[in-house]
């Protein structure tokens, strides 16, 4: 029973905000009482914690995988990108912004959490795409895999990019092609330029 709830709870608050979703709104959607769930978290702060960190626990371990395969690194920037969008729903409700303003302290051990894992798998990133001659000898790999983390926090700032303008998709489309074209050498810019003609083919198809 406590997985199902925290599975559920954490799907609803990645659709529809941490603030937005209750303590009555996840036991109606599981079909028991309130009082179920306080047997398993005492207090919603506590179930927002804990489903913070199984989604945390849950994205980490795909990103790991993916690493894993050792693929092209601009293909594994990519294929990142796409895990991530579909399992955080394209932060339409932003819950990451949501989680910032009415939990900042589970908010900060998130942020410490990716950081951590972000530096580890963007630096290794950026070491491979220097051997592989994709991205320029030159570049400052540990200042550049800082700003990296930095940026994808900001898009998550809904005050410098609302939604309603800037959807999550095309922030994330953007800052990619921006942060792969700020690096790399013209081996890695050709293939940066494939990835992006097959994307358009893929859009003009669906």
């Amino acid at each position: 029973m406590k997985q199902n709830i925290l599975n559920k709870a954490a799907n609803m608050f990645l659709t529809y905000g941490f603030k937005s979703v209750t303590m009555d709104d996840i036991a109606n959607e599981i079909g028991v009482s309130k009082k179920t769930i306080y047997q398993h978290f005492k207090t919603k702060t506590k179930l927002v914690e804990a489903a913070t960190l199984y989604m945390f626990e849950f994205i980490s371990s795909g990103i790991n995988d993916i690493c894993a395969c050792n693929k092209n690194p601009i293909d594994e920037i990519y294929e990142i990108k796409m895990f991530t969008m579909l399992h955080l729903k394209n932060e339409k409700s932003s819950p990451q912004y949501q989680l910032k303003k009415y939990y900042p302290k589970i908010f900060e051990s998130l942020k410490n959490n990716q950081f951590h894992v972000m530096q580890d798998c963007v630096t290794n990133n950026l070491k491979r795409g220097v051997l592989e001659g994709l991205y320029r000898k030159t570049i400052d790999i540990d200042f550049i895999s800082r700003l990296y983390f930095n940026n994808m926090m900001t898009l998550k700032d809904v005050d410098i990019f609302p939604r309603n303008t800037f959807p999550m998709s095309h922030l994330m489309d953007t800052f990619l092609e921006y942060h792969i074209r700020g690096i790399s050498t013209e081996k890695g810019l050709a293939k940066l330029e494939t990835i992006l003609q097959n994307q358009d083919t893929l859009k003009l198809n669906n």
